[in-house]
């Protein structure tokens, strides 16, 4: 899921994007929905249900030791996937997963890329797969192959002999199994944030990419944002000095959107906040602080302490606009309005995370970075470096855009929504997957850009108690190696 452009671009009065898991089929009571009704079932493998109850410090003993459990490493079974080119090919050939509000704009900027074929598309709502593969007919280009003979059918795809690359924007509780059915089938596969929803699926996705030597990639599109690439290539100059601090969130009022019975058909995301009390979608705000600071390149995040308030927001929207009889009543919300995380690294920083989707507020991700020689905050962007600035005010954060990365100076104006870096996003992955290159992130950075999810619902329950955060790299964390702060690759 991928609701994270900057506002502004959108007309007035339209809800914005959704993003990466979106609606994929209404659900009727389904396997999915079966498998998914409850917090314990959800929190299956890390020990939730323990802290449904008790006194303060067993719930946090409970905590600690549940996540201590899937922090422990288990044996490697493969070879690390750090620094692992892809096979380089001339056409990448892509096979499209979910096509609901994300995947069914996503495969315009696919086809708009050079050298990617669409291949297959699926979705279990055929009229949805269908549009879709009118698209790529629309474009010039060959009929994909159409899958929607239901919920399993991604699996027949993700068997098919003319793949290289699975691409899944459903609602997150498929993340994991489909992204386990791609490598499984010899697919490099990219998911929407999350990844996954629980600490043994991330171990799991660790394990398979490993084994079968397919990425899994986590597609942040934030990481791709202008600031952020621009903030990147100065914290990597020095400009900031030693680095000590980031902030990065995902606050963003869905209220309506998450009662709106055709926007997220199910409604499966309002669900979660049924489910769990954590920060549900952290990436966003993860993923380009822990690229600022080299975090899995240099530096780890080894624990997290996590608080939230009462959830009080969707029940209170619901009382004021549901009609008596609407389904959503039967819904008890335990989702925390706001969290906020505090995230330790190996090297000593410390990285604010928040969430909020329940509560009324502008959009924002923070997006904050701080040194010995200044700080950039976003919304709105500004920045105060020294030796430049001494005068206790903001600067203009634009005076700086000849720190702009490669990509954003020769793609001064993408197409696509959330300010280009979607487009931006998807280029740079073909690119890399056509030219042999290293991928700007992989399934390491994936599982600790989501850890926060099930462990952030750990920590508040057992009143913000710090819990390890796995390494998920066993220790190649510790060599400096690429990451998104890419030179531009001879084509």
């Amino acid at each position: 899921m991928n609701e994270d452009a900057r506002p502004a671009p959108e007309p007035q009065g339209t809800p914005p994007h959704s993003g990466a898991a979106d609606d994929t089929t209404r659900q009727d009571p389904s396997r999915r929905s079966v498998l998914w009704t409850t917090a314990g079932v959800a929190g299956a493998g890390l020990g939730l249900g323990a802290l449904a109850g008790g006194a303060a410090a067993a719930a946090e003993t409970s905590a600690r030791s549940a996540a201590e459990a899937v922090a422990t490493a288990p044996a490697r079974r493969g070879r690390t996937m750090a620094d692992v080119r892809f096979e380089g090919r001339s056409t990448i050939r892509v096979g499209i997963v979910g096509l609901g509000n994300r995947g069914g704009s996503m495969i315009d900027l696919f086809l708009a890329v050079p050298g990617v074929q669409v291949k297959a598309v699926c979705d279990p709502v055929r009229d949805k797969a269908e549009r879709a593969a009118a698209k790529v007919t629309a474009a010039g280009r060959p009929a994909p192959a159409v899958y929607a003979k239901g919920e399993d059918d991604y699996e027949n795809l993700c068997r098919r002999g003319d793949l290289d690359f699975v691409y899944v924007a459903t609602p997150w509780e498929l993340h994991f199994p489909m992204a386990k059915a791609a490598m499984l089938n010899g697919k490099h596969v990219g998911v929407e944030c999350p990844i996954a929803m629980r600490l043994d699926e991330l171990w799991e996705l660790v394990d398979l990419s490993e084994r079968t030597r397919r990425h899994c990639m986590q597609l942040e599109n934030c990481c791709y944002g202008k600031n952020e690439m621009r903030v990147l290539r100065m914290a990597h100059a020095g400009l900031f000095g030693d680095l000590l601090h980031g902030a990065g969130a995902y606050n963003h009022d869905l209220r309506g959107l998450m009662f709106d019975p055709d926007y997220y058909e199910g409604p499966w995301r309002r669900l979660w906040h049924t489910r769990l009390r954590g920060d549900l979608y952290p990436n966003h705000g993860f993923g380009p602080v822990a690229n600022y600071m080299d975090v899995n390149r240099g530096d780890r995040a080894v624990s997290i302490t996590s608080v939230g308030t009462p959830a009080l927001g969707l029940a209170a929207y619901r009382e004021e606009h549901m009609p008596p009889g609407d389904p959503s009543w039967k819904e008890s919300y335990i989702g925390a309005d706001r969290t906020i995380s505090l995230v330790q690294t190996a090297r000593g920083r410390v990285i604010r995370l928040e969430h909020d989707v329940s509560s009324p507020h502008p959009y924002s991700r923070i997006n904050s970075l701080g040194g010995t020689r200044g700080v950039f905050e976003d919304y709105p962007e500004r920045i105060y470096l020294e030796p430049e600035n001494t005068d206790h005010r903001w600067a203009d954060f634009s005076r700086h855009a000849e720190w702009d990365h490669w990509l954003w100076k020769e793609h001064a104006n993408p197409p696509g929504g959330h300010g280009g870096m979607d487009y931006m996003m998807v280029f740079r992955l073909m690119q890399c997957m056509r030219l042999g290159l290293v991928p700007d992130f992989d399934v390491y950075d994936a599982a600790t850009w989501t850890a926060p999810v099930p462990l952030s619902h750990l920590s508040i329950k057992a009143k913000g108690a710090p819990l390890p955060i796995p390494d998920f790299t066993r220790g190649e964390w510790k060599k400096a190696r690429s990451g998104m702060d890419s030179e531009k690759p001879a084509e």
